[in-house]
């Protein structure tokens, strides 16, 4: 197994993680932050407290402060984001300046919703020039 930090400041840690076959982040608990586990290839399993889950690309796992988790693969490859937010729970992870408010604002605006939308047109491969960048 082996990991790459991607950010690391005051108000989150996130990291890369590559595990190859049978390997484990062993269980234990964060007492102060909150991380969602983000499965971006592959897959294997998740452990939350008690309770065991498989877990393949595209799902997310949310693991609270203070909780027993882990995850492990077993015979397969898995490749996942972790976003790892500093703070207790119940406190303000990022400050009120960064969600539009004045700093020692009580009531903080919601931010606004993302808006996005798929490309138009659907390519095919027969439609892939190799000049502009990856396969898909």
């Amino acid at each position: 197994m082996s990991g790459q930090v991607i950010l690391h400041d005051d108000r989150a840690v996130i990291t890369e993680m590559s595990f190859g076959p049978y390997a484990m982040i062993t269980p234990h608990a964060n007492q102060a932050n909150t991380a969602l586990f983000i499965v971006i290839s592959g897959g294997g399993f998740v452990q939350v407290g008690d309770e065991r889950a498989r877990v393949n690309h595209g799902e997310a796992v949310f693991w609270p402060p203070g909780v027993m988790h882990g995850a492990y693969t077993d015979g397969t490859e898995m490749r996942a984001i972790i976003v790892e937010l500093i703070g207790r729970e119940g406190e303000a992870v990022i400050d009120a300046t960064a969600a539009g408010g004045q700093a020692g604002d009580e009531a903080r605006p919601a931010p606004a919703r993302g808006k996005g939308a798929l490309a138009e047109g659907q390519r095919t491969r027969d439609d892939y020039d190799s000049s502009e960048g990856e396969p898909w």
